[in-house]
């Protein structure tokens, strides 16, 4: 709640300019400050008022009011890809975690779902990943994505249901979002998750790298509900179900006026790059600093082409500028989950595993017979890259399909 210390306003106006969505105005009668309905708590007034007029106050959800909030919510993320909207994979990722959660809390899975009329058609897939419930926000202004807007309708969805637990993928506009919702809400956020459980107390435990990769640190957040969290895309695997238990489509009724949006969009580019995107990549070849030097990725470059694979790298040679930071696997890069990931020349530190170690078949080729990668693997060779690779580019080149 915005609260106006009438003592201290002098009716500068000030506040009034600063606010986005127009909802301070200046009384004529009072000539003090007056906070309109349509207020967010954005907190943009506080920031400029100069006379320590303008507060926000927020209450503790008391503990006996915790157990008011039920229910796991998804932010459902559309992307076009230059062709029909889809859902992206980490909805479905995080749809087969919450199954795995709801073992422990049996409450219901929503998904909420924004963007521009017309989105019905796409929903039945989230039945069949354990959606029970897909709140459907349609509107025009959500046709592109905003802060604002998005910000603004996701927010109001989470007040209206309660649930206890918000989850987001940490991509782009998931990392965009979720703390401007937690701001909002007075709620603590735990991004770039890479475990999710629920212990004995009914609490989501949220696990993530900290202290630069060195632990695992498991956060809480007992006191506030809903409990939030951002998710790595590839942390989790997806499952379908043979038939879906329940299904419910609820039309949520967005209020939103252009006003309300400070963003516009004026124009679209897409970016020159051969790169390719390592996230959807069925093979990886993944290098460290056992390759030597720069010049010898041409070695690698032509076992990805004979696998028809990508190349993606540790920190450590997009640290050296031997690689892009695109295609640099890790807690500082991308979390991967391919069909094949090959770590030549790569020791294992946690950063790195936590980008990987979800990969389905993980083969490692390190000299040194020590290394933490070869815990993870599944196949490992103790030896020189530079005496393994031709050999195995040879048999690659003889008889391919045998090997994959």
């Amino acid at each position: 709640m915005l609260q106006i210390n009438t003592e201290n306003c002098i009716g500068c106006k000030i506040c009034e300019q600063a606010c986005p969505y127009g909802a301070i105005i200046i009384d004529a009668e009072t000539k003090k400050a007056k906070v309109l309905d349509n207020c967010t708590l954005c907190g943009s007034c506080i920031n400029v008022c100069r006379y320590n007029a303008l507060s926000i106050k927020r209450e503790m959800i008391p503990s006996e009011d915790l157990n008011k909030f039920k229910g796991i919510i998804i932010f459902g993320e559309l992307e076009d890809n230059n062709g029909p909207l889809e859902f992206k994979k980490v909805v479905y990722e995080l749809l087969s975690k919450a199954i795995e959660l709801n073992k422990d809390l049996n409450e219901p899975i929503s998904v909420v779902v924004l963007g521009p009329p017309g989105l019905s058609g796409l929903i039945d897939d989230l039945f069949y990943y354990g959606a029970d419930i897909v709140y459907l926000c349609e509107h025009e202004l959500l046709k592109e994505f905003s802060n604002d807007g998005y910000t603004t309708v996701l927010t109001s969805v989470i007040i209206d249901n309660k649930p206890s637990i918000v989850l987001y993928g940490a991509t782009i506009k998931g990392r965009e979002l979720a703390p401007r919702i937690a701001a909002r809400l007075n709620l603590g956020l735990t991004a770039d998750c890479t475990g999710l459980s629920i212990n004995t107390q009914k609490q989501l435990v949220q696990t993530r790298p900290a202290f630069g990769g060195n632990i695992m640190a498991s956060i809480l957040s007992p006191y506030t509900r809903p409990q939030m969290a951002t998710v790595r895309p590839n942390t989790f695997s997806t499952t379908k179900l043979l038939e879906p238990q329940r299904s419910k489509i609820e039309k949520i009724k967005v209020k939103l006026e252009r006003q309300n949006i400070r963003t516009k969009i004026i124009g679209e580019f897409s970016s020159k790059t051969e790169l390719t995107n390592i996230e959807d990549a069925d093979i990886l070849i993944s290098v460290g600093r056992g390759i030597g030097n720069k010049e010898n990725i041409k070695l690698i470059q032509e076992l990805a082409q004979e696998l028809n694979g990508s190349i993606s790298s540790s920190r450590a040679l997009v640290e050296l500028g031997w690689t892009d930071h695109p295609i640099q696997v890790g807690q500082s890069g991308k979390t991967v989950s391919p069909k094949v990931y090959f770590a030549l020349g790569i020791s294992g530190a946690i950063q790195h595993l936590v980008g990987m170690q979800t990969s389905d078949i993980i083969i490692a080729i390190n000299s040194d017979p020590e290394a933490p990668i070869f815990k993870v693997a599944d196949f490992g060779i103790v030896g020189d890259l530079f005496e393994i690779i031709p050999q195995f580019l040879k048999l690659c080149r003889n008889n391919k399909e045998s090997l994959i």
